[in-house]
């Protein structure tokens, strides 16, 4: 699967219509800090050979400049299809700190939003909203999440006109402003079909898929190290063991890694309360989480419901 995503990010990338300047800054720019940033995340194949092809493009316009050849610029607003819990935030803000170290964004920052942060409850209302989003969102990556429910009230909902005033906003501003819409594949895929001029202005699509067995087990091995803890031999099994089963029931797809650091933080509590009854706290005891320690039932029953409310 990853070797399709990654032809296609390919195809994406070569096909990319032009409009975003780069800008020109004295400072020594390869964006090499911000790739170090991203390969350290699990996963993300195709979005980690993405940003290194846009790397590779800007130093090659900007070598170009230099020779006084045609330097083209890119369109760089994006979408991101995938589950809950596949890194789509946390590549967003990764994004902004490159562009702004690529010289194409002036801060780089990450503004994120919803529905009920653009859509108003009067007419006008919207359009307030929206031109107020793209206002703080200005030098950097305005991240709008779920936004295809922007498009499900009807003719008479505003989230029709949130969409066209958020367009209108990233042409008016196409020099320092990338805008990505994010949220379940299938209702993204949807999106774009039924507004057909989204998808020439939106011309980068990234596929987040859900995590993998072996990579849920990584990513919760980090953060507890991030925490300083690790887990025992039979602490790992026990956590693949419970991984399997959520994979099975289709609970892994809702949560993914937000899954994986809701059974991390519930077992770090799990081995709180065992060394505090036995009162047993060397440094071993207190960094080891073993196979009592790991928690497995989670509720779900929230989860499930709002990811079907979505999905309808």
């Amino acid at each position: 699967m990853q070797n399709n995503t990654n032809t296609k990010a390919n195809k994406k990338t070569n096909s990319i219509s032009q409009n975003t300047k780069i800008r020109q800054t004295n400072s020594v720019i390869d964006g090499q800090d911000v790739l170090k940033e991203l390969d350290v995340l699990v996963g993300l194949n195709e979005v980690k050979l993405l940003i290194k092809e846009l790397r590779a493009y800007v130093l090659v316009q900007k070598a170009r400049s230099k020779e006084k050849l045609t330097n083209e610029a890119m369109v760089l607003h994006m979408v991101f299809k995938g589950n809950p819990g596949t890194g789509k935030t946390t590549v967003a803000r990764i994004l902004g700190s490159f562009f702004k170290e690529m010289g194409i964004l002036s801060k780089g920052h990450l503004v994120e939003v919803e529905r009920a942060d653009l859509v108003g409850e009067y007419i006008g209302h919207t359009a307030m909203r929206a031109r107020e989003s793209i206002k703080n969102a200005l030098g950097g990556v305005l991240f709008v999440d779920e936004a295809y429910s922007l498009a499900r009230g009807g003719d008479k909902d505003f989230g029709r006109e949130a969409i066209d005033c958020l367009v209108k906003g990233m042409e008016d501003n196409r020099d320092n402003i990338i805008l990505i819409l994010a949220g379940y594949k299938n209702e993204m895929e949807k999106l774009i079909r039924t507004n057909p001029g989204l998808r020439s202005r939106f011309p980068i699509h990234i596929e987040f898929p859900d995590y993998t067995l072996e990579e849920l087990v990584k990513i919760a091995e980090e953060m507890l190290t991030q925490r300083d803890y690790y887990f025992s031999i039979d602490a790992k099994i026990k956590l693949e063991t419970v991984l399997k089963k959520h994979i099975a029931s289709g609970h892994a797809q809702i949560g993914n890694a937000r899954m994986v650091r809701n059974i991390v933080e519930k077992s770090i509590r799990k081995q709180a309360y065992r060394l505090v009854e036995k009162n047993t706290m060397s440094r071993d005891d207190l960094l080891i989480i073993n196979a009592n320690d790991i928690y497995e039932d989670l509720d779900y029953s929230s989860g499930i419901e709002t990811y079907l409310k979505k999905v309808k």
